[in-house]
């Protein structure tokens, strides 16, 4: 007699704001690019630039459950925030850039790991194991990308007993460039897509995250099972609203891909498989 397979270990997505989303995936609860500042107050890019918030997060630090750990794309003001810095606690493992974990370090988050570009880490758990890949990821084309910090993409790969349950892959602040087509390659089965957009453009026209366009770009590349954008109206530098993804995913025949996740809402991502 065949046994029977392994029922799903449960996973769900919770949209706080900006690019901060909080996972549960199996036995881990996982944060991501955790910025709590709120409505008026200012986020610091470097360079002296800052932008305005101009949406509350769903959450604040206080009413997150009790993290296993943090996934960073970067180190910027709108995604490592001055209430991260003092409020969550330091002992926490984070898993980023090289170069942010070095600044990390300085503000004594001293389990913050840098992973080079295809480079994991491993967290382990109840005899489940989440796996977290460096993917490429690229603030900037061009000269100005040393004005810029690294950013760079993540894979989290849950499996438990029955195998690998969700692979789930989370843009971090990037342009489509073509370091995005060995993502497929690699990893031809994502079942979900948290996808940073926003078209994010700093003085002088530069674009330095997709567009709606290039949105849709990165959705005809690596066909998720489902697509949830985030990183879109939270703050005075994002040009490119949700409408624009939508009306251009549509446009391409992408719409059944996407799923929009409303600031606070908790999504369960076992309920909808992989697109054909």
């Amino acid at each position: 007699m065949t046994p029977p397979t392994p029922a799903p270990e449960a996973c769900s997505l919770q949209f706080i704001g900006t690019a901060t989303v909080l996972l549960r995936l199996g036995p881990f609860t996982l944060l991501t690019d955790p910025n709590f500042l709120h409505r008026g107050q200012r986020a610091y890019l470097g360079l002296g630039l800052t932008s305005k918030r101009l949406r509350d997060p769903a959450l604040d630090v206080a009413e997150l459950p009790a993290l296993d750990g943090i996934v960073l794309s970067h180190m910027h003001g709108d995604h490592w925030d001055r209430v991260a810095k003092h409020r969550l606690d330091h002992d926490l493992p984070i898993v980023t850039t090289p170069k942010a974990a070095r600044a990390l370090h300085r503000q004594r988050f001293a389990n913050a790991e840098g992973l080079a570009t295809w480079q994991s880490t491993t967290l382990a758990k109840d005899g489940a194991r989440l796996a977290i890949t460096a993917l490429p990821g690229r603030h900037v084309t061009g000269p100005a990308r040393h004005l810029l910090p690294p950013v760079m993409g993540s894979l989290l790969d849950l499996t438990t007993a029955g195998g690998r349950n969700m692979r789930i892959y989370i843009t971090g602040d990037t342009l489509f460039v073509d370091d995005l087509r060995e993502i497929p390659r690699r990893y031809p089965d994502v079942d979900v897509a948290v996808v940073h957009l926003g078209g994010t453009t700093l003085p002088g026209g530069l674009l330095v995250t997709m567009d709606g366009r290039q949105g849709a770009d990165l959705l005809e590349l690596v066909r998720p099972g489902r697509a949830v954008p985030v990183h879109y109206d939270d703050y005075t530098v994002f040009r490119s609203p949700l409408s624009d993804f939508q009306a251009e995913v549509a446009r391409r025949g992408l719409a059944a891909l996407v799923d929009v996740v409303g600031r606070g809402e908790i999504r369960d991502l076992t309920t909808r498989g992989r697109a054909a």
